[in-house]
């Protein structure tokens, strides 16, 4: 058995079955069976099941939050804003299972018709990470079911236990074995299963971008179809015509969600010359306001790192940018010894060639650096391999409109620390990954488009 524990007391929380290789190729082969039933239901029916875990799940919303921040670390208020979007999901979906729709085309020949229809992929595979426990599976799920295809998830073996509980609201909403299946046990035997199979026509990956090009590799030989959601290393960027106050609070929201531990945190906090350091002594002030404690309570907290890994590598990213000329404005340190508890850190000063500036942090760590001209910045915040999300903030039009064109992101977000919800797509580009989650684009990555000819319409 998978043992989980709580990354803020290391208490044991439950356990998760360890599976075998056969029990994993069991539960591939129920996917692939259930599928011809279920890609046979009309919509409406597949949307009416999703509806009805939609329904369950909300009744109970709490209970999954609670289990969250137990397994997690993330603060209650955190928790259940992480329901209210995965919810948000199982919703959009449940109505976009009756919105995909084919086209009729201008026809080539006098005595044809020509129809193009959109039909579901087949059986699908999905990976997920521990950050997002309950949006991962509901986002991944909901769309994979509505288009009208089967899916087998594994969940992060630190965080199972929501995904379970998930699974089980889904039984008892008519959504049946096969349908939605899930396997826990040894990442690389459960990766290398689902690459391997033929009859799995595609797999969705949020993760790390190494593990993207592993499971890309691996999936090559079957020529799968693929949704990869991988690393990021997002700049924010602060203007000097800003509300300083309204930057510095949507940077905290952003860097502070899931303590910092967030594919789409702010990474690299770029701030002009002229406000650097008012900028600075404001976010200091904001910072040092927030408590850090377990998250079982009302208030946002900034809670524990999911593991000493994690713990580990924050310190060194921190360690090298001092050594390398930046300095400690605030934290910098354990909240308290021998926890995974990291106080939020503020770095100023902080020198291009430090790893912290290419290095995606997954932490409670605001690195600031000075810029001086818009095209200075911009070509800073491309300087990266990755291009998942890009913050700006400015009250300006113009250079709002030039930082959403001339910055190489799949997501720009302006005057606003906010990225997410079901009706927008969700994707980046660069080796931030491909395909989108999400809104109307996102089903349509678990659809084949189908063109027929109706010839000999004169007879």
């Amino acid at each position: 058995m998978i043992k989980v524990y709580n990354p803020a007391d290391g208490s044991v929380v439950g356990e998760a079955p360890e599976m075998t290789t056969a029990e994993v190729l069991a539960a591939i082969d129920r996917t692939c069976d259930a599928f011809p039933a279920w890609a046979g239901l009309l919509a409406k029916e597949r949307g009416a099941r999703l509806r009805r875990w939609f329904e369950m799940v909300s009744a109970d919303r709490r209970d999954f939050a609670e289990l969250m921040v137990k397994e997690n670390g993330k603060c209650m208020s955190e928790a259940l804003g992480e329901v209210a979007y995965g919810l948000g999901f199982i919703e959009w979906y449940a109505e976009e299972a009756k919105r995909v729709y084919g086209d009729t085309i201008p026809t080539h020949a006098p005595n044809a018709s020509v129809i193009v229809t959109k039909e579901p992929v087949g059986p699908t595979a999905a990976i997920t990470p521990w950050n997002f426990p309950f949006m991962m599976i509901a986002r991944k799920i909901a769309t994979a079911l509505a288009a009208g295809c089967t899916m087998i998830i594994k969940p992060s073996e630190e965080t199972p236990l929501t995904a379970y509980k998930l699974l089980d609201y889904a039984r008892k909403a008519g959504i049946p074995e096969g349908v939605f299946e899930m396997v826990t046990g040894d990442p690389k035997t459960i990766g290398e299963a689902f690459t391997a199979d033929d009859r799995i026509q595609k797999i969705s990956f949020t993760g790390s971008t190494n593990v993207g090009r592993i499971l890309a590799r691996h999936s090559a030989a079957t020529l799968k179809k693929m949704t990869m959601e991988l690393g990021g290393n997002a700049p924010f960027i602060v203007f000097d015509d800003v509300d300083v106050d309204e930057a510095v609070a949507g940077l905290v929201a952003a860097k502070l969600r899931n303590s910092g531990q967030v594919c789409i945190s702010p990474n690299r906090i770029y701030v002009q010359d002229a406000i650097y350091d008012v900028f600075a002594e404001k976010l200091k002030v904001a910072v040092e306001r927030i408590r850090v404690d377990q998250g079982l309570q009302e208030e946002f907290v900034v809670g524990p790192l999911i593991n000493q890994s994690a713990v580990n590598k924050v310190e060194a990213l921190v360690a090298d940018a001092v050594t390398h000329g930046a300095k400690v404005l605030s934290g910098g340190e354990l909240a308290r010894k021998n926890s995974l508890f990291y106080r939020p850190t503020i770095l100023v000063e902080v020198p291009d060639d430090a790893q912290i500036r290419t290095t995606e942090i997954f932490g409670p760590v605001f690195p600031l650096y000075r810029f001086t001209t818009e095209d200075e910045v911009t070509r800073r915040a491309n300087d990266t391999e990755y291009g998942l999300v890009a913050y700006a903030f400015t009250p300006n039009l113009g250079t709002a409109f030039r930082m959403s064109r001339n910055i190489k992101s799949g997501m720009v977000v302006i005057n606003s620390g906010s990225v997410g919800t079901e009706s927008v797509p969700f994707g980046g580009v660069k080796q931030s990954g491909y395909g989108r989650e999400g809104s109307y684009y996102g089903i349509q990555e678990y659809v084949s488009v189908k063109y027929t000819l109706m010839a000999g319409l004169d007879k």
